[in-house]
């Protein structure tokens, strides 16, 4: 646990010393939110979202390239600093989703803002998008099932229930959900990134109980970096996680889930993300289908925002009951 300790710090400190170079460098690339109007994936405007968040527009995106930088390049050191023995297939899994996942989004950023002008060719559609994230995240299932041996979920009452080949779409499902959901809840200032760190902190009492290392190793380094990053994410940020962040984070927090087997586990623990998606889904189906809202606005954090709470206090509210969840999630998880 004292390594663990102090790869965190160790972490924590480089992102830190990293960060305000790092964010010049974004000021002086122009890689900062634009002004602008944003449109929801049936291409309608969304002046709510518009109006909370117009405000933000010079902030620099993009600091999710520095924690996957940090995080990945430290993994690897501490894997061989520490002589730890390792799986090469848990190794790939993880890093090639956190890569992979960040190149998508990265993509996605620069779509948005070159030199501080939009380009045209650049960009997916949103449905392009989300087929290249099943794309990779079936990459990362199958090997997750045929190199690693992972085929079932555990639910306390049933024991073990083995999926078979049906842990793939299974898994994809998860690491796609909380990608999208992650994503989704990075619109207020240190939302996203504050309840990453609970989960983290969940998940590495999770490994540490389990006693895997060579996962607890890339927790507490992911930890520490998005610590850091979270000092200058908060109300009001100077720098955001942009796409790279968000859809990296998001897909990593679900194969840690997926490695420690606690998908049940991952459900509570990541349980404000559920929230968000969750309202968010119901929003599209219901415009979709019946032409009307089901709420004022969505996610739940612009609901909130449209009823009249401050960016802070929904911020607040939603790290306590990130961490309530995550004491349920621990139960649910060692009681399996």
């Amino acid at each position: 646990m004292a390594q663990l300790l102090g790869l965190i710090l160790l972490s924590l400190f480089i992102t830190a010393i990293l960060l305000v170079p790092f964010i010049d460098f974004l000021y002086r690339m122009k890689f900062r939110r634009l002004k602008q109007k944003t449109l929801d994936m049936f291409d309608k405007p969304t002046p709510v979202f518009d109006k909370f968040n117009n405000w933000k527009a010079g902030t620099p995106v993009g600091g999710g390239l520095l924690i996957i930088a940090v995080v990945s390049i430290l993994t690897l050191w501490s894997y061989g600093i520490l002589n730890v023995e390792f799986k090469a297939w848990q190794l790939f899994v993880i890093l090639f989703t956190f890569v992979s996942f960040g190149a998508l989004g990265f993509y996605d950023d620069m779509k948005k803002l070159v030199n501080g002008r939009k380009i045209a060719f650049f960009g997916l559609r949103f449905r392009h998008k989300f087929i290249i994230q099943w794309i990779l995240a079936l990459i990362t299932a199958s090997v997750l099932y045929f190199q690693l041996g992972y085929s079932f979920i555990f639910i306390k009452g049933f024991d073990l229930i083995t999926l078979g080949f049906l842990f793939i779409p299974f898994a994809a499902f998860i690491i796609v959900s909380f990608a999208n959901a992650f994503n989704i809840a990075d619109g207020l200032d240190g939302l996203s990134s504050g309840l990453l760190l609970i989960c983290l902190a969940s998940f590495l009492a999770i490994t540490a109980n389990q006693l895997d290392k060579p996962l607890g190793i890339f927790i507490a380094i992911l930890m520490g970096s998005v610590g850091a990053f979270l000092y200058f994410n908060i109300y009001k940020a100077r720098i955001w996680l942009g796409d790279v962040g968000s859809l990296s984070l998001g897909a990593v927090l679900a194969v840690i889930g997926l490695l420690t087997g606690k998908t049940i586990a991952l459900a509570f623990i990541g349980g404000v993300f559920v929230i968000e998606i969750a309202s968010s889904l119901i929003q599209i189906i219901s415009k979709k289908f019946f032409h009307r809202k089901v709420f004022l606005a969505s996610p739940f954090h612009l609901l909130l925002q449209k009823i009249g709470w401050e960016e802070p206090k929904i911020v607040m509210r939603a790290w306590l009951l990130g961490f309530l969840f995550a004491i349920f999630g621990l139960y649910i998880a060692f009681i399996n």
